[in-house]
């Protein structure tokens, strides 16, 4: 009961020990209110907020608000899903549902302390051992969550120092997601600027060497972009991680922008020259733009450029420039403009390559789209950098987490 990192001053203090939730948290059930606090929404994400601070649209009526239970700041709160991501904290007076349990110290603590401590991954591995048959749709009570142990250094020093050390970190990750967002706004801003919107030919912003270039012509796809087509996978050709080609699915396009990249370059599944004989596949070029044509994904509007020669699944197209009409970056970045769902059709939405050819858009000559892309791109290049960052920060913290506290699954 000793963590793997410690801070200097508290080495000589000995083993942590255990309390129960139930020692260290009282139940809460306080629905004296005149229903005028706001509603807090509780989420993994962002813990116990107002609602109004995020994108969260439940509607409530005035009588079931006044069931409401009333949360002050420093409580926290067992939610439905709690045994997936730990128990949330709020920094805020407002109203909670009722079916959530609210929890508040009994005794002295740093609140800061418990509530990185009781979303750490030991803590809701021990959650899930400890209480079976935990499912969607089933919560945490607080006759359960009192049998559990939590794990307390022994002087509240340590408490505070630990909180401190964690919070920070929190505050530099909550900062730099906040640059992220602020060059991803930047982008839509420059994107809705520097190309035509509502059927126009000259954008809001142009380059001033083009200022008198005249208008952009209207084209439509396929005379600037040849379309890609996808293949059937069978499953008999996944699974091999290693090939000569990859083969990208719609889960490969968001693993790859999730982790900030917008060229996609890995791919859960690989193939060979065997393979893609017997496939009777062709490659599709480097260079080229992919995004989902069929099923939801289609509404998440992501698109990834190839830079190895690669196989594409059928639930998958792709663009690629026709030389002398357009560059590959400007084909990417027109792409990512059209919304194809507003295209799509059927039960399941899907969209085919003679849709997409005759998509109507505006064209400038190869010297403009250059320039234009030269800026877009460096915004991109910007994202993905932060984008990196933050995960970076997100994954030292949890290397944090894992040493400031001890490991006790088990014990």
């Amino acid at each position: 009961m000793v963590p793997s990192m410690r801070f200097s001053e508290f080495v000589e203090d000995g083993p942590w020990s255990f309390m129960t939730g139930g020692t260290l948290f009282e139940q809460i059930n306080n629905k004296d209110h005149n229903s005028d606090l706001p509603i807090l929404a509780i989420t993994q994400e962002h813990g116990a907020v107002p609602r109004d601070q995020i994108d969260y649209h439940v509607s409530v009526s005035e009588k079931s608000i006044g069931n409401y239970k009333v949360v002050e700041p420093g409580d926290f709160i067992i939610s439905l899903r709690s045994f997936q991501g730990g128990i949330e904290f709020s920094r805020y007076l407002g109203l909670c549902s009722p079916a959530y349990v609210i929890l508040r110290l009994r005794q002295k603590g740093i609140h800061l302390y418990f509530k990185h401590i009781l979303k750490t991954e030991r803590f809701i591995q021990e959650l899930s051992r400890e209480i079976e048959g935990i499912r969607d749709g089933k919560m945490v009570s607080y006759k359960q969550f009192s049998s559990l142990r939590v794990p307390l250094p022994p002087s509240f020093g340590e408490q505070e120092k630990i909180a401190e050390c964690l919070s920070s970190v929190d505050e530099l990750i909550n900062s730099e997601e906040m640059k992220l967002d602020a060059l991803k706004e930047q982008k839509t801003g420059l994107m809705q600027n520097l190309f035509p919107t509502n059927g126009d030919l000259v954008p809001n912003l142009r380059f001033s060497e083009f200022v008198d270039s005249g208008p952009w012509s209207k084209k439509e796809i396929r005379d600037f972009a040849h379309f890609v087509s996808g293949y059937g996978f069978p499953k008999k050709y996944q699974g091999k991680k290693e090939g000569q080609f990859p083969f990208y699915k719609v889960s490969d396009i968001s693993n790859s922008l999730i982790a900030g990249e917008h060229n996609i370059s890995r791919a859960a599944n690989y193939i060979d020259h065997p393979d893609l004989k017997e496939l009777r596949a062709q490659l599709v070029p480097v260079g080229s733009t992919i995004f989902a044509r069929i099923g939801e994904a289609i509404r998440l509007n992501r698109r990834v450029m190839t830079t190895i020669p690669c196989v594409i699944d059928n639930n998958v197209g792709g663009l690629k420039c026709i030389e002398g009409q357009a560059t590959d970056l400007f084909v990417y970045y027109v792409s990512q403009l059209l919304n194809l769902s507003e295209y799509s059709g059927g039960a399941v939405p899907s969209v085919n390559k003679s849709t997409i050819e005759q998509i109507p858009v505006a064209c400038p000559e190869l010297s403009e789209q250059e320039r234009i892309t030269d800026c877009l791109s460096t915004i991109d290049d910007l994202i993905a950098w932060q984008t990196k960052y933050v995960t970076q920060l997100r994954v030292h913290k949890n290397g944090l987490l894992h040493r400031l506290f001890p490991e006790y699954q088990g014990v």
